[in-house]
């Protein structure tokens, strides 16, 4: 879960154009929208009982991202995803933290689907679903912009 002190370090991650330009409308955000955002996060888990999780560095305790489920009303599907701070890509936080989501989704959830929407230009994340055993089920479209849906069954991901 997320913290109240998690904020400063919370809204530098969303103020990165590199990091947000793979979320939403692409736009970083203000400290003002980070905060909505982080709210948005804390109330997921109040209505859902389910939401992303704080990722956090192992010795420093230094909030690093988020991983976990995103399903607000209206939305495409039972959603996976995962945003880092940019110093943190590609040393397996993602991987691993998602890894453990989905087996928490599928075992402790009882969800038979789950989806990660990808912007066709996020090649770090298409390369961190098809590692998680996704398949590319489609696209859609969010915040006005096309989005590929990759997806996982659950007797897929138990046979892995």
């Amino acid at each position: 879960m997320f913290r109240e002190q998690d904020f400063d370090d919370y809204a530098a991650i969303f103020s990165d154009p590199e990091v947000t330009r793979y979320l939403g409308d692409g736009e970083p955000l203000s400290r003002f929208a980070a905060w909505r955002s982080l709210a948005v996060m804390v109330g997921h888990w109040q209505l859902r009982g389910y939401g992303m999780w704080a990722v956090e560095e192992r010795h420093s305790g230094v909030l690093v991202g988020r991983i976990g489920f995103f399903y607000p009303e209206g939305w495409p599907g039972f959603e996976i995803g995962w945003t880092l701070k940019r110093a943190y890509w590609g040393l397996g936080y993602a991987t691993e933290g998602a890894k453990a989501a989905l087996n928490y989704g599928f075992s402790e959830l009882g969800q038979e689907h789950i989806i990660s929407l990808i912007y066709p230009d996020n090649i770090r994340s298409i390369q961190v679903a098809k590692r998680l055993g996704e398949q590319l089920e489609g696209k859609t479209t969010v915040f006005g912009r096309e989005a590929l849906v990759y997806g996982i069954h659950r007797e897929a991901w138990n046979a892995t």
